[in-house]
């Protein structure tokens, strides 16, 4: 029977070992790099848009209580008239 050992230079298979280890840290390092910068960027970005959203929100919210306000205090001077004519026309009847 011929069978053959082979040896195994064991400072080399370590040595191999760890290079593939520093390899792949190396990938997977600049793989979770790149997909944090994706996440920051899309973040920034969705944020920049509901900024906008609620800007618009705000403006239009501000126009909306002052066309209220507005109506509110016309509507408190129109009762104002009302009321002083209606006691000017009551003295008359009453006096």
């Amino acid at each position: 029977m011929n069978t053959k050992i082979k040896k195994v230079n064991i400072a080399e298979t370590v040595t191999k070992a760890i290079e593939t280890a520093k390899v792949n840290a190396k990938k997977a390092n600049e793989f979770a790099l790149n997909k944090t910068e994706e996440v920051v960027t899309e973040g920034i970005s969705v944020a920049t848009q509901w900024q906008q959203v609620t800007d618009k929100a705000l403006k239009s919210g501000i126009k909306l209580m002052e066309n209220q306000q507005n109506i509110v205090f016309d509507a408190l001077e129109t009762y104002k008239n009302h009321l002083v004519k209606g006691k000017k026309r009551f003295s008359k009847l009453f006096a």
